[in-house]
């Protein structure tokens, strides 16, 4: 069961870099797109195909995100050039993708299992460091005996680079080209009238997201030890999940806390979907619907809880004012006696 959730917490942090993708295009660009679906297994298919053929995963990994950046830009032209709807033309970027990545791969699937990856990689280099007996003991010293995962290499790492993507972001969107894709999500006429290249943006918005999106799919990819032509069904979801669950419970109100909280509903959402799959009337292929339940929820629960706490300021209010109109009432009847 621990190592069950510490694996899922792995992949939360993993999939937190898919989330900020998703982010970027759903919150700050205001664009609905589906290509996310399509790039992560791009990002998957590259990185494996490379790996394969004798490239080193690193090189493969960028290469990975560079398909992905390609991909999202593709989808930005057909929207702003094409002038095709927002959705569709994600729609038929994901489409093609499904035949590009077969292309890619020459078949279904890739295994990775005899392969040099980067999280091979990590667990040698960490192994070689001595950390992990280091921090076992500390953790058998309390009594936490029963809460080791098998290595903390993986978790370690991918936090340094999740985070770094993360600062990167934040960067990036309080720079003047960041600040100028904020206004053309939120307005794009108005940040058009200052003569800003609203299309040059959303281009690049799109780029810069499923680059994000065909890096996580890398990963993944290298850390699931095999690449899959369906793997990248329901991403969107699974983006969108994170993203709203993690601004219900972290909120939004700096880009920085954002973007954690996006990163934290990536691992919130892997950690639930681990738990509610221990559950025995629930099997694996109900995974989509416990994925559906979940985004219900965490869109309904923050509208109940605020509609709830406006009713008891209303209550409040109410009461004050009845309280108030009950103390003039009595002090205008004292006034009156004295009078008399």
């Amino acid at each position: 069961m621990v190592t069950a959730i510490f694996g899922s917490v792995e992949l939360g942090i993993i999939y937190g870099i898919m989330a900020l993708g998703v982010y970027l295009t759903f919150r700050v660009l205001d664009f609905p797109d589906l290509t996310v679906d399509g790039s992560f297994v791009t990002g998957a298919a590259v990185a494996a195909t490379m790996i394969v053929n004798g490239q080193s995963p690193l090189m493969a990994t960028m290469v990975a995100m560079v398909a992905g950046f390609l991909a999202g830009c593709l989808t930005g032209v057909l929207h702003t050039f094409g002038r095709i709807n927002a959705l569709l033309s994600g729609i038929l970027m994901m489409i093609a993708l499904y035949s590009i990545n077969l292309r890619i791969m020459g078949r279904s699937n890739v295994p990775l299992l005899n392969s040099e990856t980067f999280f091979t990689g990590v667990r040698d280099w960490w192994n070689a460091t001595g950390i992990d007996p280091f921090i076992n003991n500390l953790f058998i010293s309390i009594g936490l005996e029963n809460f080791l995962p098998r290595t903390w290499g993986f978790i370690f790492v991918m936090l340094i680079v999740t985070f770094a993507i993360k600062f990167v972001t934040d960067w990036f969107l309080k720079t003047e080209v960041g600040l100028a894709m904020r206004a053309t999500g939120d307005n794009k006429r108005m940040i058009r009238s200052l003569s800003a290249n609203t299309n040059g943006l959303v281009i690049l918005g799109l780029g810069l997201s499923n680059a994000m999106v065909a890096f996580s799919g890398a990963l993944i990819a290298q850390h699931g030890g095999y690449a899959d032509v369906g793997m990248g069904i329901g991403m969107i979801i699974i983006g969108l999940a994170s993203v709203i669950i993690g601004e219900a419970i972290f909120g939004t109100k700096t880009i920085a806390r954002t973007t954690l909280a996006v990163i934290g509903g990536a691992i919130i959402y892997r950690v639930v979907i681990t738990l509610a799959l221990r559950v025995e009337f629930l099997e694996t292929g109900d995974l989509k619907i416990i994925t559906a339940t979940i985004v219900v929820l965490a869109l309904i629960t923050p509208k109940l809880i605020e509609g709830w706490k406006e009713k008891r300021r209303k209550r409040q209010k109410m009461l004050k004012l009845q309280s108030l109109a009950t103390s003039t009432g009595g002090g205008n009847q004292g006034a009156a006696s004295n009078t008399d």
